[in-house]
């Protein structure tokens, strides 16, 4: 098998997990498209041409910026099998950048990226890190309700200086050609609605003076040598200070003899100079307590600025040499990122069997991997890439250079790092303007919801009282408890035929007389008097009174019958000394009105033999416990809602 075969199949981007502090973009021209009026042969002189015209587009902005990790970089991708992470068929510009703890790296992107689209209109560009589509989560309180991250995919692009979303109702799963298809065509019909475009670009509108401010200045003492690199290639502080922040055991071992950059040893001379690093970069050293190494020359702490300059470029100075002495091991290893990337790809297919990293088996197979892959192609391009720092700075470090070299230099003062320790008034403005987004974003969909319920009133929560028919609640739980219910709830079943319940009296008769003894009580009340008793809707589950009644006979159903009278006269009875009748509303019952007394006598009169009405009480005590929520969630409207009543709003008890 060829070797470069077999690494390109390794190292698939589709199948490998996005870093997490990087940002990815992908630029597609116009005339890239399989419908484009370009043929094959122009085509690759086009991409060229236009890949130099955007570098000469954004180095106005990027010439004086410190990038955090890497600075913005532009590839052509000429052919479909490129290592772009997007995968496009067709020939395109993409880039990655590594922004790591510097969030504004990202967004200084981004502000390239629309500037680009502005400069060049014929030009659809995506762009997206690990959180998906992150445009649109800035945007997230002015989106159209049907975007979501499940079918954004294809959908989001800057074209012509603004955001553009290709809709859902003119292609429901596009395709990347789809979507750049569309865009070339009907860009207009895309382009996001203006308060999407004013959340996006409110994000980036300071630039390009915000990446201005978020460079910092500050005076340094450091050896010679460092700063004989950092005057020719001032880009290389942020790999000092990756260096230095992301050290380790093994690299801190390099720090302690400092054997490239302090070659005349703890005599060496220190010598002031004025770095310009990212404002993240100066807190990563400066809020980092670190021992300088023995072989340093510190000065001592009673020199108070000269010490606290010395410090810093102690540091810096230390990252230098860890981070070379790395990267030069590292390329002489061929080992690295594409190195740790392939490894990783043959422990998740089983290469090493499960064997213990340094047993000797393992170690022969990692020799043998080691080897496989310094023959490969992929090997020379990984030494080349780790390498390219190191030989830069040998090649400085060749050059002739003394301490008389900045000597006479007048240097600027540092920058003021009250930042640092005042970010406390920055967080709490962005987490203000958050929450003004946030109560636009409620109080615009309480109006919508308002104008909809005054558009439709019988969906309104403020309908009044009287306009809604109670008796739909009597109905529906009627409805309800006749329904068949089993483990899995209550349900009606089609054709439903239920059959009467078999009840066998003469069984449930003598459990009642092994209760409550034989009694041998006369017979009382004729029968019109039972069977008007007998008609109030009320059952009694028991009583707790321990009188006797009449012996009813298997054989004599006027004896049953005066048995039910009795028992439920004893009922009566013993509720009469409580208050449990007052709280329900009996049929046909009048409110008082006229002479109280005449009122109350006949109601005392007549209330044994009054029936309660149950619809009116149950329909009673659901409007006194939906009351009582005040509108929240309660008992009363979860239950009212699963039989699907809405119950409305007392508008009046609120005056």
């Amino acid at each position: 098998m060829d070797a470069t075969d077999s690494s390109s199949s390794i190292f698939s981007l589709k199948n490998s997990r996005l870093p997490d502090d990087t940002v990815f973009f992908s630029i597609f021209p116009d005339f890239s498209l399989p419908n484009s009026a370009a043929d094959a042969s122009q085509l690759s002189s086009l991409l060229q041409s236009l890949h130099l015209q955007i570098l000469q587009a954004v180095s106005p902005y990027t010439t004086s910026y410190i990038w955090q990790h890497e600075p913005f970089t532009l590839y052509l991708s000429s052919h479909p099998q490129s290592s772009c992470f997007c995968s496009a068929p067709i020939p395109h510009f993409h880039g990655k950048l590594r922004f790591g703890d510097n969030l504004e790296d990202e967004w200084f992107l981004v502000f390239l990226l629309f500037q680009i689209s502005r400069a060049f209109p014929s030009l659809s560009i995506k762009v997206w890190d690990t959180d998906g589509e992150f445009l649109l989560i800035e945007a997230a309180y002015h989106l159209p309700r049907w975007v979501n991250p499940d079918n954004s995919s294809n959908r989001v692009f800057i074209r012509c200086g603004d955001l553009h979303i290709v809709p859902k109702t003119r292609i429901l799963n596009p395709s990347l050609l789809d979507s750049l298809s569309f865009l070339v065509n009907s860009g207009a019909e895309a382009r996001a609605s203006d308060s999407v475009q004013l959340a996006v670009k409110n994000r980036i509108s300071e630039h390009p003076d915000r990446a201005k401010r978020n460079v910092h200045r500050v005076r340094v003492r450091v050896p010679v040598s460092v700063a004989h690199v950092l005057k020719h290639e001032p880009c290389l502080i942020s790999l000092a200070v990756e260096g230095f922040y992301d050290r380790d055991i093994d690299t801190m071992k390099y720090a302690a003899k400092m054997e490239r950059f302090l070659s005349g040893g703890s005599g060496e001379e220190l010598v002031q100079v004025s770095v310009r690093m990212s404002r993240a970069m100066y807190a990563q050293l400066v809020q980092q307590t670190f021992q300088a190494p023995k072989c340093y020359p510190m000065p001592a702490r009673s020199d108070g600025a000269a010490y606290v300059e010395a410090e810093l470029g102690m540091k810096i100075a230390c990252g230098f040499e860890m981070m070379y002495q790395q990267r030069r091991q590292e390329g002489l290893e061929g080992k690295g990122s594409a190195w740790d990337a392939f490894r990783e790809s043959l422990e998740k297919s089983g290469y090493f069997g499960g064997l213990l990293p340094g047993s000797k088996e393992y170690k022969r197979l990692m020799e043998n991997a080691e080897e496989y892959y310094r023959n490969s192609s992929l090997f020379s391009r990984s030494s080349e890439m780790m390498s390219a720092p190191v030989r830069r700075i040998d090649e400085i470090l060749a050059l002739p250079y003394s301490s008389n070299d900045f000597r006479p230099k007048e240097l600027p003062p540092s920058d003021d790092d009250s930042w640092l320790y005042g970010g406390e008034d920055e967080l709490n403005s962005a987490l203000l303007e958050r929450q003004k987004e946030m109560e636009h974003y409620e109080l615009k969909h309480k109006k919508k919801q308002k104008s909809e319920e005054q558009q439709d009133p019988k969906n309104s929560s403020g309908t009044n009282l009287d306009d809604f028919d109670l008796g739909d609640i009597a109905k529906s739980m009627q409805s309800f408890v006749h329904k068949i219910s089993s483990y899995e709830g209550a349900e009606v079943p089609e054709n439903r035929n239920p059959k009467g319940v078999d009840f066998d009296m003469d069984r449930f008769m003598k459990d009642i007389e092994s209760v409550v003894g034989h009694p041998g009580c006369e017979e009382t009340g004729s029968a019109a008097d039972i069977e008007e008793g007998s008609s109030s809707d009320m059952d009694f589950d028991g009583s707790e009174d321990g009188s006797d009644f009449a012996e009813p006979s298997d054989h004599n159903g006027d004896g049953e019958d005066a048995f039910m009278h009795s028992y439920s006269d004893a009922l009566n009875d013993e509720l009469k000394a409580t208050t449990l009748k007052k709280s329900f509303v009996r049929a046909n019952e009048q409110p008082a009105k006229g002479n109280e007394g005449s009122s109350n006598a006949t109601q005392d009169m007549g209330e044994d033999f009054t029936p309660v009405d149950v619809d009116v009480n149950l329909v009673k005590s659901f409007l006194e416990s939906f009351s009582s929520q005040k509108g929240l969630p309660g008992p009363a409207s979860n239950l009212l809602g699963l039989m699907g009543i809405q119950l409305p709003q007392d508008a009046s008890k609120d005056k």
